[in-house]
């Protein structure tokens, strides 16, 4: 795979190099864990990550070489990954959600704790984990497609769903775009930028 996206799961050979890693992130956690691609700019042949424990607190940002990748899972193959037995309100919520959000037709899927622990079957969700969800919308939805959207959102009642629109330029928040604000916040690699307009950031 030539192209990582935000939000991409992968799994490296050894451990990241010129990396000063935290205790926790020991190589038998990096085994079963997956790194997550983040946003930044990076030199070519470089990705950008963030590594995440068991703990809220057990975070750590770091970078890659591409060549040392040896799996890759997106959220759109976790879109319909087969949910563990375990019950919380976030697992419930993506069951919920899954057809609703199949019916649009834009490619999807979970990320976050969700999407983490779907892919590595590791136990980090609790009781109280937020739904974490990429859209990707190349273009801004019409009038049909945007009260969808809504309804969407507004089913999620049981935990915190936070929804981000990925333009394939960046990717913002739907709950500020859904509020009618008149400028969002768009994460680019090369930073955060507010605007109008996210779709037709250059």
């Amino acid at each position: 795979m030539d192209t990582w996206r935000t939000h991409d799961l992968l799994w490296v050979s050894g451990l990241p190099d010129g990396a000063a890693l935290p205790a926790w992130a020991d190589s038998a956690w990096l085994q079963a864990a997956p790194l997550v691609v983040r946003r930044a700019s990076m030199a070519p042949g470089r990705i950008p990550v963030g590594m995440r424990g068991m703990l809220r607190s057990e975070r750590h940002a770091c970078e890659v070489d591409a060549a040392a990748v040896v799996r890759c899972v997106t959220p759109e193959m976790l879109a319909h990954a087969p949910v563990p037995v375990f019950s919380c309100a976030a697992l419930d919520a993506l069951r919920q959600v899954a057809p609703l959000l199949d019916a649009m037709g834009w490619p999807w899927g979970p990320t976050g704790g969700v999407g983490f622990a779907l892919a590595s079957s590791l136990p980090v969700l609790r009781a109280d984990s937020d739904l974490d969800l990429v859209l990707r919308i190349a273009a801004p939805p019409d009038a049909t497609q945007a009260e969808a959207l809504r309804a969407i959102a507004a089913a999620v009642t049981a935990c915190r769903l936070d929804l981000q629109i990925d333009t394939g330029r960046g990717g913002f928040a739907y709950a500020e775009w859904a509020a009618g604000r008149e400028r969002v916040l768009l994460k680019t690699d090369r930073g955060p930028v507010l605007t109008a307009t996210p779709w037709e950031l250059a």
